[in-house]
């Protein structure tokens, strides 16, 4: 006989209890389920607990930089002092002690060389003796001398140097091959990160110190590329030229600057990044000069109003005031009132960036240039030029017809036409052309953007004006047009040229 099992019969208490089991479990399911779905929260990675083994192993790689300048002093006459004066012993003993031999009485001896010295740092980046310190380190001395950690001292010879980026490359002679560090990519590094920096600050070689990157980008208004890792890892006298490390031993910038009230550290040093030594010492080891990319073209920064004027948007790019001549912007096509927005595929966000770029892309390489014209993005094809160190920016005139009329007033200015009687009272050159600014009004937005009398307006929303009269049209159909800004091409005396928007609200 088959025997039938009937399932147990629970209680309701503890069905309820079953059941509140079942559906905890389920959510703890989902749950878990959620949370591993979900990214983590970042987390602050806790400070290195020593920088003792990174330092032992770089330490080696990073000198003392010791120059020396020999200056031929020239003759030096003493005052010529009346006979018999009861301060001629006076005198004679002040100017002897100062090193200027010769009696009070006009007599003159030649003045013994002087000699000075200055002490820095510097790193070797090639075991075969090539050293990198900064410019300013070695500046025209006559005797270098590398000293290591233990106590070996090369001379030194320059390879070359670099002024505008403040860099300059060493060559010692080794019966054996040096300890050398490797450069990292300063680029990947951000404000946060560890760094560690050692050097000789006054004159204490090996010293090391750590600190985290500040900022990027610093513009410390030093040179034409400025482009500084700021750094609170302590920077001194003497610390010019070492070596900023990451934490994997890499150099991601070189110690260059302090910003000091009293010339010690307060926590804010500068250094050049990697990225922008690395192909200077690339070109002064190659060539034992620079070889920069020239483009032609004088370039002033993008304000909110301008950009509004220009259609841009937004502030971005930079503004050509000036086309040189013979540079390699004019036959390209580039004119004055382009934006460059792009160059060579890199993005222009001001007008700092554009030299930085320029610079640093080959000379002869032929690049795509992306500005901003009356609204419309174009691209332009340049081949770069060499920028030499005498090239300078040229002045461009723009044209138009001039026509002298009455004087009229226009956003606090007092506008005429170029007369002969203006060009003397101004000393403005025979081919200026354009409007004459005879009056600024001091409580004006003119004022303020420093317009004075005798400039030029030379063009209104790029468009040539010659008479008072066509100022004011242009300010009326800008307004029409609900524009809220006009955008002036200023010529000063000289000729040079710059952009400058005056609201016309």
């Amino acid at each position: 006989m088959t025997q039938v099992m009937s399932a147990p019969v629970l209680s309701e208490p503890a069905v309820q209890q079953h059941l509140l089991r079942r559906l905890a479990a389920s959510c703890f399911a989902v749950l878990t389920f959620v949370a591993a779905a979900m990214p983590l929260p970042a987390q602050a990675r806790s400070a290195p607990e020593s920088f003792a083994d990174l330092a032992e192993e770089v330490t080696g790689a990073v000198v003392n930089i010791s120059a020396s300048t020999t200056v031929e002093a020239r003759n030096r006459t003493l005052p010529q002092l009346p006979p018999g004066t009861p301060f001629e012993d006076l005198f004679e003993e002040f100017f002897n002690r100062r090193g200027q031999q010769g009696g009070p009485n006009g007599d003159s001896t030649p003045s013994r060389p002087r000699r000075s010295n200055s002490l820095g740092s510097g790193f070797v980046i090639d075991p075969s003796g090539i050293v990198v310190t900064n410019n300013h380190v070695i500046g025209d001395a006559n005797d270098i001398s590398v000293i290591f950690s233990d106590g070996t001292r090369l001379k030194a010879e320059i390879v070359g140097k670099d002024s505008k980026i403040d860099l300059a490359v060493l060559k010692v002679k080794s019966d054996k091959p040096l300890k050398a560090v490797r450069f990292g990519d300063s680029e990947t590094i951000r404000p946060g990160d560890w760094v560690m920096a050692i050097g000789n600050p006054f004159g204490l070689g090996g010293s090391v110190t750590a600190g985290i990157v500040s900022a990027r980008g610093r513009n410390i208004e030093s040179g034409p590329y400025d482009n500084y890792i700021q750094t609170d890892a302590s920077i001194n006298k003497g610390n010019s030229g070492g070596p900023l490390f990451n934490m994997n031993g890499e150099v991601i910038g070189i110690n260059t600057a302090i910003l000091s009230p009293t010339g010690g550290s307060v926590g804010i040093g500068f250094a050049v990044p990697s990225s922008s030594a690395v192909p200077i010492i690339e070109q002064l080891r190659e060539f034992g000069e620079t070889r920069r990319g020239w483009l032609g073209v004088r370039i002033q920064n993008v304000d909110d109003a301008t950009a509004e004027a220009l259609n841009l948007g937004t502030a971005r790019g930079a503004l050509i005031a000036g086309v040189d001549e013979k540079g390699p912007a004019k036959p390209a096509g580039l004119e004055v009132g382009d934006v460059i927005v792009r160059f060579d595929g890199k993005e222009v966000k001001d007008s700092r960036d554009l030299p930085r770029i320029v610079s640093s892309t080959p000379v002869g390489k032929e690049v795509d240039v992306v500005i901003v014209r009356k609204g419309t993005e174009e691209t332009k094809k340049v081949t770069l030029g060499r920028l030499e160190d005498s090239e300078q920016q040229a002045s461009l005139q723009q044209p138009s017809t001039e026509t002298p009329t009455v004087t009229r007033q226009a956003l606090g200015l007092n506008l005429s036409g170029i007369t002969e009687e203006m060009r003397r009272r101004y000393s403005l050159k025979d081919d200026t052309k354009g409007v004459v600014i005879t009056r600024v009004d001091p409580n004006s937005a003119a004022s303020d953007k420093r317009i004075q009398a005798g400039e030029v307006i030379v063009e209104v929303n790029q468009e040539p004006v010659s008479s008072p009269a066509d100022v004011t049209k242009k300010i009326d159909d800008l307004k029409g047009q609900g524009r809220k800004s006009a955008l002036l091409l200023i010529a000063n005396a000289q000729g040079e040229v710059r952009f400058v928007a005056l609201s016309i609200e």
